[in-house]
Order: structure tokens, then C-alpha cells, then sequence
């Protein structure tokens, strides 16, 4: 039986489980982030954030909850993107598959800054300083592992690109993904008071990568895996 002959199958799968990972990560993750952390933190006011949070701890709780799903699917997620670019270049989709999951275990280190909130808030003699630090170290520890997330997507954007069952306009979207998360990364540690968002910019990889695997990449692998075999 040639390799042509037995990769199709689990290709496809692991294209369907990527798909689904990465719309799972993309819902709750929006809603820990948007929903939550930015509802109830206000930048630069320590003093009304804590009263925010002790009037939504329940909240902020699932918010944080939330986070660290999203962390653990990433981690999860590496692995069927790993066997869906294995057949372009095992070297690359390995590296690719764990800097995804260390990026995942910075992203519960940085959690779990947030989760010592809620003891905070009621704790007595606390100063709504500390609370508010915690919360900006969640943010400072994730920023700086996004740069191993950009990595992940710039070695993705390379193996589609020179894949023949992704289209090679999806790889080069990620490869640029990949760069917007890479200039905000090495913003936070090198420039004092970096203020740029260019991933909201270049994102848009992301969830292309998503939506092809759900609506078309389960299935094409079958066809395309074969013939580039």
C-alpha cells in the first residue's frame, strides 16, 4: 500500500479537528477577552476596576475560565495541525506544533495571574493597585509569548504556501498574521509604553485558516494529499 494510499484519511480528520479546535479557541476566547476582561478592566483606574470586578466576580470568573480553555486548546490544537502539514514538511510542522504548545503553557502561566484576583478582592488591606497589576501582568506575560504564536502562524503561512491542498494566498496571509503578532510581541518588551495593535490589523489569517478548514480543507486533502504524493 503506498503512502498516497494511507495518509488521505487521517489528513482529512485531523483538518476537521483543527477546524472545529480553532473555532472553539476563537468563541471563547472572544468572549473571556471582549465580554469580559475588557468590560470589567478599566485601563489606568485601579480603583474603579476593582469595584467592577466585586460587582461581577461571578463574571470575571468565567472569564478566566474561558482563558484557560482557550489555552489548553491550544495546546490540543497543535497536534492535528501537525498531522494535517505533516506530508509538506515534518521538520517544520513539528516546530510549528510546539511552539503552538508552549505558547499555550506561557498563556496559562499568564492566567494565572488572573486567577489570584478574585482572593484579592476579598482580601482585607489590599490596594486596588495590586489588583490592577495582576491584571496587567496577565497581559504583559501573553503579549510576550505571542511571539511564539507568531512563529506557529509564520511556519504555518510557509507550509500551506508550499502545500497542494492549501491555497497558497491562505499561507501568505498567515505569514503576515504571524509578522502583526511579532511587532506587537517585541513591542511590549523593547519599546516603554507600546501602544500599537497591529495584529488587529493582520489577523486575518487566523480566521481564514479556520473557515477553509471547516468549509473546504477536510475534504480536499483527500483529493490534493493524493496527488502531490
Amino acid at each position: 500500500m503506498t503512502a498516497s494510499e494511507t495518509t488521505p484519511q487521517p489528513i482529512r480528520r485531523a483538518g476537521l479537528i483543527a477546524g472545529i479546535a480553532l473555532l472553539a479557541i476563537a468563541v471563547v476566547a472572544g468572549l473571556a477577552n471582549f465580554g469580559v476582561l475588557e468590560t470589567l478592566v478599566t485601563e489606568g483606574d485601579a480603583e474603579r476596576t476593582v469595584r467592577d470586578l466585586r460587582e461581577a466576580e461571578g463574571l470575571f470568573r468565567y472569564g478566566v475560565t474561558g482563558f484557560l480553555l482557550a489555552a489548553l486548546l491550544d495546546v490540543v490544537v497543535a497536534w492535528p495541525l501537525l498531522v494535517y502539514f505533516k506530508p509538506v514538511n515534518e521538520g517544520v510542522a513539528t516546530l510549528a506544533a510546539w511552539c503552538r504548545a508552549v505558547y499555550g503553557g506561557v498563556f496559562i502561566v499568564a492566567i494565572a495571574q488572573l486567577a489570584a484576583v478574585p482572593s484579592l478582592l476579598g482580601a482585607t488591606g489590599v490596594l486596588p493597585a495590586e489588583v490592577l497589576s495582576k491584571i496587567n501582568a496577565f497581559d504583559d506575560i501573553w503579549k510576550a509569548g505571542l511571539s511564539l504564536f507568531a512563529l506557529h502562524l509564520a511556519l504555518l503561512g510557509y507550509l500551506a504556501y508550499k502545500s497542494r491542498y492549501v491555497p497558497r494566498w491562505v499561507g501568505v496571509l498567515l505569514v503576515i498574521a504571524g509578522l502583526g503578532y511579532l511587532v506587537d510581541s517585541l513591542g511590549v518588551l523593547l519599546v516603554p509604553g507600546y501602544s500599537l495593535d497591529v495584529a488587529m490589523v493582520t489577523f486575518v489569517g487566523e480566521p481564514v485558516l479556520m473557515i477553509w478548514l471547516l468549509v473546504k480543507g477536510w475534504n480536499v486533502a483527500r483529493r490534493d494529499a493524493r496527488a502531490g504524493a
